[in-house]
């Protein structure tokens, strides 16, 4: 056996528009997070969505242990430290000299100067040494460029032609009228942060008492309000503030990670298998175009989010804010990962109007290149998941793909033009996007979860068999995100539509009978 193993979808490029900025310093001290394969054993044990106790799942879906063993020996070899173990998200996290790691793992590292920042990037694949080749499937950490963007945008109130308050929007969806209690609602939030005064304010004129936040910090990273509410700031304050005032009575859990693949998944295990904060519905704002992911972070997500389906968890994505292009500049058509996991709820957008406490019209969100418009479209990476196998799903432009997963499965008030009114560094505007759709989709799930007294979890086939074209969605038909167009039932604009929330939670009610 060779002494290392390429290891498959490792490759990464160095960012585009990126200049050289420098040497590594070799003795610098870095931390990677190695995951592992699934027990081989667990074929063995139940698999069954949403049917899995915490015991059960490490047993059918964590690390086996002789693998942990292995890594642990390998870094007493090599004279690393062995950061953090986390056998049901199966990673071990190990730090040690950048220099050493790179040359262990085949790492092609630089400094790369990019907008004015100096990240460690770098370019080709990855090596497993051979030891570790049959049980290490992914190493993340040696790359920490910025992976994701919020998708949100905002406006002077004067600018925008409606706003609402997150509780109106409620009302107009026709949410059920609990509040949430019993259940925690998690933020993945890739920086910034949230001010308690702010918060304090907000609450206040919304109406609701006031929300617990839990503050959670994954790989060093923290509540850090940066004081520029059109940042990240923004983002935080937006999910914080349209979840926590539509499910006033959950608890919302922030999980602050860096912007990096690591830091991202690290989060987003962090929230999965917080067996304190227990999670019921996870909320992720950020993203970024499929094909600026290695296929290494796209697998390693996606089987995050089948254990989150596993544990019974709802995971709710943002669809992305610039149409069918997803920013990319190739005039092609590209979805937004994480949305496009076939395990998670994508979440598009509209352009919401109404009068006397009624919706009056409500169409594609598409302001154009400055104004934002719902991402949308179909998966070149993931192939078409059995549920949308009547949704008649395009064929996926530019990929030897014969289907893909369509992209968003619902959709919700993301136009800034009618957006929501939100408190952000003690300024109040407008704001939009995607991003607010996957907080607004979370608290419906949280508040249909504390109705039914179980988790909705991974709710897809249901979604598409049951509730499909009946009155538990408005069905958008009018508009378009670029290459797409809006059309009776699911399209790639709004997915199956805007939420009756009452209708959905009755409806459930009656398939549990």
């Amino acid at each position: 056996m060779p002494a290392h193993v390429k290891l498959l979808g490792s490759e990464r490029s160095h960012p585009r528009n990126s200049v050289p900025a420098g040497d590594i310093h070799p003795d610098k001290n870095i931390e990677l997070t190695l995951t592992l394969r699934r027990n081989p054993a667990g074929a063995r044990h139940p698999r069954h969505a949403g049917r899995l106790s915490r015991q059960e799942f490490v047993k059918s879906h964590g690390a086996d242990s002789s693998d942990i063993q292995k890594v642990k020996a390998f870094a007493a070899a090599h004279e690393l430290a062995v950061v953090r173990v986390n056998p049901p998200a199966r990673t071990v996290q190990i730090a040690g000299p950048v220099g050493k790691l790179a040359e262990l793992f085949g790492a092609n590292l630089r400094l790369s100067k990019l907008e004015g920042a100096v990240y460690r990037t770098r370019e080709g694949s990855l090596h497993v040494p051979a030891e570790l080749a049959d049980c290490v499937i992914g190493v993340f950490g040696f790359d920490n460029r910025p992976v994701a963007q919020p998708h949100f945008h905002s406006r002077d109130l004067a600018h925008a032609a409606k706003t609402y308050t997150p509780v109106e929007v409620a009302q107009l969806y026709n949410f059920p009228p609990n509040k949430g209690k019993g259940q925690t609602i998690a933020m993945i939030e890739l920086g910034g942060g949230y001010q308690d005064s702010d918060l304090e304010t907000y609450w206040k004129r919304v109406g609701v008492n006031p929300v617990s936040i839990v503050p959670v910090s994954v790989g060093g990273a923290q509540n850090a309000p940066d004081g520029d509410p059109d940042g990240a700031d923004g983002e935080v304050m937006l999910d914080i503030e349209v979840a926590g005032a539509m499910a006033p009575a959950a608890t919302i859990a922030v999980y602050f990670a860096p912007n990096t693949d690591e830091g991202f998944l690290n989060a987003i295990n962090a929230a999965i298998h917080d067996s304190v904060c227990k999670p019921s519905v996870i909320s992720i704002s950020w993203g970024s175009a499929e094909n600026e992911w290695t296929a290494q972070s796209k697998n390693a997500f996606n089987a995050a989010f089948q254990d989150a389906a596993a544990l019974g968890i709802t995971v709710c994505a943002a669809a992305g804010d610039s149409g069918s292009s997803d920013g990319e500049n190739d005039r092609q058509p590209h979805v937004d990962f994480p949305a496009s996991s076939p395990w998670v709820l994508a979440c598009g957008g509209t352009k919401l109007l109404s009068a006397n406490g009624k919706i009056t019209s409500e169409t594609v969100w598409n302001e154009g290149a400055w104004g934002g418009a719902t991402g949308g479209g179909v998966s070149a990476y993931f192939s078409q998941p059995d549920y949308q196998a009547q949704a008649n799903v395009p064929k996926p432009s530019g990929t030897a793909n014969s289907s893909g997963r369509g992209v968003p499965d619902v959709a919700g008030n993301a136009d800034p033009q009618t957006g929501y009114r939100v408190l952000v560094d003690g300024q109040e505007s407008a704001v939009g996007g995607t991003s607010a759709v996957a907080p607004l989709w979370a608290a419906l799930i949280a508040l249909c979860n504390e109705q039914l007294g179980k988790n909705l979890g991974w709710f897809h086939p249901v979604l598409y068999s049951t509730l499909a074209g009946t009155d538990a969605f408005r069905d958008i038909t009018v508009g378009n995100n670029g290459a797409y167009h809006a059309t009776k039932g699911w399209d790639c604009c709004t997915g199956l539509g805007t939420p009756n929330g009452l209708a959905i939670l009755n409806a459930l009610k009656q398939q549990m009978k």
